[in-house]
């Protein structure tokens, strides 16, 4: 799995995720339970599978432009 994106909320995270599948790549949010919790420092990661992270990438970048 590959991080594509770190997100301050599981919210956002989702919001990530739902676009990301709306192109067909499926992503996964490890650290959406323990958002909250005091050792959570960096957020909620947006992971996919390595093979489409590069993709993942070029949507995420495209969507911030």
């Amino acid at each position: 799995m590959t991080t594509v994106a770190e997100c301050p909320t599981s919210d956002e995270a989702r919001l990530v995720q739902s676009l990301l599948a709306g192109f067909g790549v499926t992503a996964h949010l490890p650290d959406e339970r323990t958002v909250g919790f005091p050792t959570t420092v960096f957020g909620v990661r947006v992971q996919v599978a390595d093979e489409d992270a590069e993709s993942a990438r070029s949507i995420l970048d495209s969507k911030s432009a």
